[in-house]
């Protein structure tokens, strides 16, 4: 039972979380051969305000 967790930035609309989970979803299947119903998704989304890189805040980038 393949669990993932995704962490980026928010922003995305629904279709593209809808995109994302399927495309994941897939690759998951054929890299495992494990039925879809297996896999669970999770997303979690932050602010700018709470990634930096480098030193430095998205929100200031």
């Amino acid at each position: 039972m393949p669990i993932v967790q995704i962490e980026m930035i928010e922003g995305r609309t629904l279709e593209q979380k809808r995109n994302l989970v399927k495309n994941v979803t897939a690759a998951i299947c054929e890299s495992v051969d494990c039925p879809k119903e297996n896999v669970s998704i999770i997303i979690r989304e932050m602010s700018k305000e709470h990634s930096a890189k480098a030193g430095i805040l998205k929100c200031d980038q």
